[in-house]
């Protein structure tokens, strides 16, 4: 068994629990009518970075290996929530998914099930790209259709500073892989840090225009090491289009929003056009169109980011107790029930969760 938990790709199968009486068609709905269609799995809570604003200098303490789910526990999981959940669209992450040996096998066995439409599920993954030029390829042929990147800079030494590791280039020939594989699309995701690199924003938005990339700025949220994050500290939205505006010229994108988190922006150069998007997660919060749901490492069915440890319900546990899928359905399904309004994070009581973003998945 590797260093991260995982069962040889060779004994997964998307139907290896399968009941013998087909589901019955349900929904992951709340108490407020909102229908969670896109389930983001969480593969490790390591990292071989260590941003500044995610984790401490010497990292966290890492899940032990039997805690966290094996291939087949995850793939019996993604299982569920397409087949019986109404689930079309898995995103893997991390920590760094990249870490899970494994991660071309539950990508293939996800493209295996079958969505309520008929289709196979939409699978992407969210990745620091370390060691993407090699493995792009095959993730590819596995079924990976989308790819979202984190890259906050493109300058090597302020890279270094922020993740702590000297590592641009390998993300720079992650990017180029991702692209000549035809990976659609390739999205950036960058966190703009106050005196730290959103002096550089305009020259990543460039950078992604020229390269055909699809920028999405994120606003820092209150998931990092504690005591770190403040409101007044950080750069917000409307202060980085401020930004933006004196070097491009930004148009409202036309196209609806719907339950996408990122408000798109049409953006030109006089030379190079494209999009960039902001997800203003703290000053313009998006719960309401919110559409999904979320299983960390160690099995724990999450209704929100921002979740508290009380609210989580361990689908790890009742399949290690020998829970069928539709008791692990029902158990699922009440969990996103109980999903809350919003995230409160303007509430005067609010407190940051248990769990780092790390330990989470994006």
């Amino acid at each position: 068994m590797a260093a991260t938990g995982v069962d040889s790709p060779t004994r997964m199968s998307p139907t290896m629990t399968h009941n013998s009486s087909a589901p019955r068609p349900r929904q992951l709905v709340d108490s407020f009518g909102r229908v969670a269609r896109d389930l983001r799995v969480s593969l490790t809570d390591r990292c071989n970075l260590r941003c500044t604003y995610c984790m401490p200098a010497d990292g966290l303490e890492w899940l032990p290996t039997e805690h966290s789910l094996s291939d087949a526990e995850v793939i019996r999981l993604v299982r569920i929530g397409v087949e019986t959940l109404g689930i079309r669209a898995v995103r893997f992450t991390g920590g760094e998914p990249l870490l899970r040996k494994s991660l071309e096998g539950l990508v293939a066995a996800t493209a295996e099930l079958r969505t309520d439409e008929g289709e196979a599920p939409g699978i992407a993954i969210t990745t620091n790209a370390l060691g993407l030029d090699k493995r792009a390829a095959g993730l590819k042929a596995a079924g990976l259709s989308r790819i979202n990147i984190s890259l906050d800079t493109t300058d090597p030494q302020t890279f270094a500073a922020l993740s702590r590791r000297d590592r641009h280039e390998d993300v720079l020939r992650g990017i180029d892989a991702a692209l000549a594989t035809g990976l659609n699309p390739v999205k950036i995701n960058s966190v703009v840090l106050p005196g730290e690199n959103e002096d550089s924003a305009a020259d990543l938005v460039r950078f992604c225009l020229r390269k055909g990339l699809q920028l999405r700025f994120i606003e820092q949220m209150p998931l990092g090491p504690r005591g770190q994050w403040t409101r007044e500290g950080m750069v917000t939205a409307a202060a980085l289009l401020e930004r933006l505006a004196t070097e491009f010229t930004l148009t409202p994108a036309e196209e609806p929003r719907g339950s996408a988190p990122a408000a798109l922006w049409d953006i030109t150069d006089g030379e190079y056009s494209g999009q960039v998007g902001i997800i203003a997660s703290v000053t313009h919060p998006f719960c309401g169109a919110c559409d999904r749901t979320r299983l960390t490492t160690d099995g724990a069915i999450r209704s929100c980011l921002f979740s508290k440890a009380a609210d989580e319900v361990s689908l790890r546990d009742m399949m290690r107790q020998g829970a069928s899928d539709e008791e692990l359905a029902d158990a699922w399904a009440g969990a996103m029930a109980r999903k809350k309004p919003g995230h409160g994070i303007d509430d005067p009581g609010f407190l940051q969760p248990e769990r780092t973003m790390s330990k989470i998945g994006g």
